[in-house]
Parts: C-alpha cells; structure tokens; sequence
C-alpha cells in the first residue's frame, strides 16, 4: 500500500477535498478512487503500471481518478486542458496510453482519440474489489516537460519520488491537518499536483479546488478567512494585484484583511520580480515565499517559512535535498561564482520515458543536471536563468537576462520587459529588451540609456549594446506597433 492511501485511511471522515460540486470526505475519496481502479482493472489482479492517461476539470473527480490509477498499479498521466488535441494525440502516442478517462467536461475534445475513452461517472459505477499491493519504488506519474529540447519529454517518477517530494514540503512548510488551501492551478505541473493536492492529502487538510483561475473568485475565498495557504505562479499574483487595484476601496479593504490572516503564501514556477513581491506585501503584508524546484525534481530550495526571506532569492536546500553549483569543468564552485544547479535525492525522478540517452546525459554522477545557473550569496540561492536561454555571452561576460529584466523594471515607465541574446559578430551577443510602457507613458531613449548605465551598473551587469524595443499598449491593454529602436552603448 502505498503511503498517500495509508495516510488517507487515518483521516476516515474529515473533509479532504471542496469543489463547486460538494465536500467530499477522506472516505469519499477512498470509496470513488477504490472504484475507478476497480474499472480500470476490469478483473485483472494489476495494471503493471500501464499508462492511464486522463483529461479531468481540477475537482474531486481529478483527484478521485489519480488515486484509482494509482491503487490499480497504473502510471497516472495527467493531461493538460489547455492542450490542442495533436499535442495531446503526441502525449497519448508516446506514452502508449492504455486508455483515457475523462469527465463530461472534456468528452467533445477527445472523440477522436484512437485508444479506449472511459467516462468519469461510468468508471465510478464499478463496484470495488480486491486491488493490488502497490510498493513505493514502482513508477507511479508521468509528467510532460519540454526542458531543452524541441519535443516534450515525459518525466517519470515514482510513488519514492513522490513521497520524498511531498515530506520535504511537508516539513519545511509545516503543514498540519487543520490547513486549508485554495487550489487554482492547473494540474498538468507537480507545482499544483505535488505543492498544493499532494502536500494537502498527506497532511490531512483540505483542499479546495477551483476548475480554473479567476482572480475576483479568488480574491472573495482569501477574504472568506477560512484558508491557511495559498500557492500560486508569479503571473497570477499579477493579476490578482491588477484586480485589487480596480476594486472598490470597500473591497479592496476586505480583501487584503483576508489575505493577512493566511499563514503561509508562495510564489514559484518561475521567476518573481521584486517589484511584485514588494507590491504584494504592501496590499497584503505577506512575503511571499520563494522556491525553486522543476518537474524532475519536485522541489529542490526554498526560503524559509519562519526566518527572513531575502527577494530575488529562493533560499536554502530542503530537507532531504542535495545541491550544489558546479561550473563548465564540472568542478564544484566556491560561494559568490555562478554555476549550474545538480540536485541529488530520492525526490530525483528515475527516467525520461522511452529515452535512455537523454536520461543519461541529464546525469552526472548521480547529480541530477538541471541546466539552471544560479549563484550562492550569504548562504542563500539566487537563480541567474536556464544556462542555454538566460545566460548570454557578451564581449566575454555572462550575463544573467532575468537580473537586467529586473534592472529594467525598476524604470518608471515600464510595466514588463523580456530579455534575449541576438547574435553579433563583435560581442558574440547583443543584449535585446523588449519593453512593455505603463499606460500613457511614453520613453526618453537618452534618458533610459543614461539611467540604465547606471542601473545596470549597480547590479554588476555589464550595459555594453542593449537594444531596445518599446511596445506601448492600446485602450484594450494589447501591445501595439513597436515604436522605438535604439543601443544602448555603455561603458562597462
């Protein structure tokens, strides 16, 4: 038995999960996802962790399925609902999915699939049976990441992994039964699967899940005072901040009240920028809480929950997690020096499905090889970007794109900014920023030029060539025709 349905058992008929449907029990859980393996099994003694693939609205049933997949000894494969169908056509081939299970929800996308569909309600129809004995180290999910290559990669993990990743949050974040968290991410990524459903049913609290993000909607359930924790990526804490700032001030005023009496909040999946991490405290007076992970690892650094959480960083390695920096030469580096992060622990997946090559290379003496470059400063982590994206090569320097976005930012008269190399034959690479302008704002080139030589010189970034391109947004918020080019010719 493996532990999420052991754990399940001692919480019996404490509420584990809330959607727009109902509140469903530790017992209900327990009793829908014993059915759905006893469908899947069909009087067969196991799925030999066949691939069950499934396409499910974030709810009980989503939770119910993943649970049956597992308790029939299959390997769950969540789909993600955004997903054209030839990509999902791709998932489905390569995984050599045994069948597809789906809700009413989701029936119309997946007619034309070429593997057996099996409906939610029928499959909960089954009467439950004898089910196998499921050990930790067999493979339990499968995750579709593109990493660095051109086609997604399925990640697989086992029930080890999965067990290891979720008693190191566990720990860190010290989650406790009385906990109630808000779930409105998709469930395609362990940072919902794993940090909110998984961290929640382990510990015995309830989560309430929401079939899609709505920033008015999520708002009204932080102010509701009955969450603990909320967890969510940094474009959401945007909108959930652009949604305040429009919001009466009645509102406005319910809504951080509400949101000061949750314990703990996290931002990850990718980088925060300060200036929103600054704006949320403000409305709020939380910090939020930084981490670093990906779908190979779980996650791997975190800030902490009760000591300083320093912005622009992701903290220190989780309990039962391995990290170091190492550089080109495959040397581990000194504090201070940037260098690729490697990971080692059982929350290290096993393999990429059907590629042992690319499963090889990702290792290097049992470290896992994340491709992400980072910096140690103070005993804390602070990511630098992906190694073959964010890193650019300038005139002999590396320089890291998200800390100029973050120089960029702090410019008046801009919102957002991306941050890319394009080729040169002098500097190897120019350093290119597009730039999205506050509403009625317009860009002094000289004036940027002059400011970001100095900026950029504060954050040890040499400005050499950076070229810019200023894209204003129209009365709809779209951006509109690019209309400044310009260098930025610093000194170093």
């Amino acid at each position: 038995m493996f532990d999420l349905i052991a754990r399940a058992e001692q919480y019996g008929n404490a509420t584990a999960v809330v959607d727009c449907q109902g509140t469903y029990s530790y017992g209900d859980l327990l009793e829908a996802s014993a059915r759905v393996a006893a469908s899947l099994l069909a009087g067969r003694d196991d799925l030999r962790e066949a691939r069950v693939a499934f396409l499910i609205t974030p709810g009980f049933p989503w939770v119910a399925v993943q649970l049956g997949i597992w308790r029939a000894g299959g390997i769950a494969v969540p789909l993600p609902l955004c997903s054209p169908w030839n990509e999902l056509e791709y998932y489905l081939a390569d995984t050599q999915a045994a069948v597809l299970i789906c809700d009413s929800a989701n029936e119309q996308h997946v007619a034309s699939a070429n593997i057996p569909v099996l409906g939610y309600d029928k499959a909960v129809e089954s009467a439950p049976g004898n089910l196998p004995a499921i050990v930790n180290p067999r493979r339990a999910m499968m995750l579709y990441t593109s990493g660095t290559t051109s086609r997604p990669k399925g990640v697989v993990t086992t029930h080890a992994n999965i067990n290891a990743q979720i008693t190191s949050l566990v720990e860190a974040w010290e989650w406790l039964p009385d906990d109630r968290i808000l779930l409105c991410l998709p469930l395609h990524h362990v940072h919902g699967i794993v940090n909110v459903v998984g961290c929640a049913l382990w510990s015995g609290a309830i989560c309430e899940m929401l079939p899609r993000f709505d920033a008015e909607v999520v708002w009204e359930r932080i102010a509701g005072g009955s969450l603990t924790l909320f967890m969510a990526v940094p474009t959401i804490y945007v909108k959930l901040i652009a949604a305040w700032e429009k919001a009466p001030a009645e509102r406005r005023a319910a809504w951080s009240e509400g949101a000061a009496k949750l314990r703990l909040m996290v931002s990850g999946s990718a980088a925060l920028p300060v200036s929103t991490l600054e704006r949320w405290r403000e409305i709020t007076g939380h910090t939020l809480l930084e981490r670093y992970g990906m779908t190979e690892i779980g996650m791997a650094i975190s800030n902490s929950y009760r000591a300083e959480r320093v912005p622009g960083s992701v903290g220190r390695p989780l309990p039962g997690v391995a990290v170091r920096l190492v550089n080109e030469g495959e040397c581990e580096v000194a504090p201070g020096t940037p260098g690729e992060i490697e990971v080692l622990g059982a929350n290290v997946f096993c393999e990429y499905w059907g590629k042992p090559e690319a499963t090889r290379d990702a290792f290097r003496d049992g470290w896992f090889r994340t491709g992400d470059t980072a910096i140690v400063e103070n005993g804390v982590y602070r990511i630098l970007g992906r190694s073959n994206i964010d890193i650019l090569k300038t005139g002999g320097h590396k320089v890291s794109a998200l800390e100029i976005e973050e120089a960029l930012r702090e410019y008046p008269a801009i919102v957002e900014c991306a941050v890319v190399g394009v080729a040169d034959e002098e500097w190897g690479e120019r350093v290119a920023a597009a730039l999205v302008l506050r509403d009625g704002n317009t860009l002094e080139l000289e004036e940027l030029r002059a400011w970001a030589k100095q900026r950029l010189a504060a954050h040890k970034v040499p400005s050499r060539l950076l070229v810019l391109e200023a894209l204003p947004r129209n009365a709809m918020g779209k951006v509109t025709k690019p209309t400044i080019r310009g260098l930025f010719e610093g000194a170093q």
